[in-house]
């Protein structure tokens, strides 16, 4: 599998699945989540409100992940993740792992082979980019689940909306 990091818009992204950093309303929000809700369109908050109605009614939880078809977008799916949000004092290395790694789990089950992820809580959530990026997190989270099933995907793309944040990811990257 092929892990790399490159700038840009997650929703513009050519792949299978784009991961969603959502809040466990799964009903849009700030951030990433916001821009996927706008260009995924109305049939991403339809497939959200049906999961609350249906599975999920009291929200997803954090460190957790589900799909959702992807609306307008050029992913055929969206894998909506929540990460630990710091602001509040979730601050637990483990959950915030536990989304990428969920993340991943939940785009291999419903077929993916290409994926995009965001810097899942570091914007609003308020973590270090450096943190999230880390070997013990984001990129160590990837390359542990891609050890542990070496044939499930093809790619995962970090897709990071800042110079800052995707230097972070780039030097995460680059350890061994």
């Amino acid at each position: 599998m092929r892990i790399e990091a490159v700038p840009g818009d997650i929703t513009d992204q050519d792949v299978d699945a784009v991961v969603n950093a959502a809040n466990s309303s799964l009903l849009g929000g700030g951030g990433v989540d916001g821009a996927i809700h706008a260009a995924a369109g109305p049939e991403l908050l339809a497939a959200c409100r049906d999961l609350r109605r249906t599975t999920l009614p009291d929200g997803l939880p954090v460190g957790d992940a589900v799909a959702t078809g992807g609306g307008r977008l050029r992913a055929r799916w969206v894998v909506h993740t929540v990460g630990p949000n710091a602001r509040v004092g979730e601050t637990d290395p483990a959950l915030l792992r536990s989304a990428f790694t969920r993340s991943l789990d939940v785009a291999a089950e419903v077929g993916a082979r290409t994926v995009a992820v965001p810097a899942v809580s570091a914007g609003v959530y308020g973590w270090d980019a450096a943190t999230v990026a880390a070997v013990a997190v984001a990129v160590g989270a990837v390359r542990g689940w891609a050890g542990e099933h070496p044939d499930a995907l093809d790619l995962v793309r970090f897709v990071l909306f800042s110079p800052a944040v995707l230097a972070a990811f780039e030097d995460a990257l680059a350890e061994h």
